[in-house]
């Protein structure tokens, strides 16, 4: 998911990101338009991939800025200098809606694909949420991408490994406030048990069960999460469980910023019916 403005990068880094494309474009002789994604960790900027080409982010960066991304870049590209067109040179404006693009995926039409997300580009589309308001931004892309937001259950199934334990408690007593019960194996049962978040324990695929896989095919739940210890192996537990999720239309979420959202959009009480309508 990609928010624009972002509000999570402060201005320091914004204009390390600045300078450091600057550098890049200039060493490589760049003219025209250079994609070049960034991780942040820890407040450290790391480069892991330049393109000098468009993206397909463009067209949505293009429409929500109001700047004519593929215009300038053309006309730079035919030796016009950026500084003597109309928008000027460095960080353009920020605009005043909040824009949120999320990518969608096809997996669930793909026999034994695996559906969780690693380095790789998985997704086959894109959507875009805007509004004024950020957490209506947000649920639009959901909805465009095609989340349920499912209230008939009121009951969700949890799967977490262990290094995302801590991170997921917060989203945890968010959904149990909002009146979710938990289904959960071993692990994440005892961990929420152990922080007063009541749960009901389910037993795992390995040993025999096919309980967590009825809860999904029959529709008991209305989500799953479910944060992978090991990607692309089949004959794993998370495996099964994303891929019957998938292919029965059940809201799965193995990310936790993902789910995090999600749980901040049911705490906002944001429905079809409340959020307002943008021309763009």
């Amino acid at each position: 998911m990609t928010l624009y403005p972002d509000v999570s990068v402060n201005d320091k880094i914004k204009n390390q990101i600045l300078d450091i494309s600057k550098s890049i474009s200039k060493e490589l002789g760049i003219l025209g338009i250079v994609n070049i994604q960034f991780v942040l960790s820890k407040d450290k900027l790391y480069v892991i991939e330049v393109n000098p080409r468009a993206s397909r982010t463009v067209p949505y960066l293009s429409k929500i800025s109001g700047v004519k991304i593929v215009d300038l870049a053309t006309k730079v590209m035919m030796g016009e200098k950026l500084k003597n067109l109309e928008y000027g040179i460095g960080i353009y404006k920020k605009p005043e809606k909040f824009s949120i693009k999320i990518p969608v995926f096809s997996t669930q039409k793909l026999a034994n694909a695996e559906m969780s997300l690693g380095p790789e580009m998985k997704s086959t589309g894109e959507v875009l949420g805007v509004s004024d308001d950020i957490y209506q931004a947000i649920y639009k892309g959901f909805i465009a991408a095609g989340f349920k937001f499912s209230f008939k259950n009121k009951k969700y199934l949890a799967t977490v490994k262990d290094s995302d334990k801590e991170e997921f408690l917060n989203i945890a007593k968010k959904l149990n406030d909002l009146g979710y019960d938990a289904y959960a194996t071993e692990g994440t049962y005892e961990f929420l048990n152990k922080n007063e978040i009541s749960a009901i324990m389910i037993e795992k695929l390995e040993s025999d069960s096919e309980e967590i896989l009825d809860l999904i095919q029959n529709g008991h739940v209305d989500f799953v999460v479910n944060t992978p210890t090991l990607g692309n192996n089949s004959k794993k537990d998370g495996f099964k469980i994303r891929r019957v999720a998938v292919e029965n239309g059940i809201d799965i979420f193995t990310s936790l910023d993902t789910i995090s959202m999600f749980s901040d959009i049911l705490v906002k009480r944001i429905t079809l019916e409340n959020v307002e309508v943008v021309s763009i």
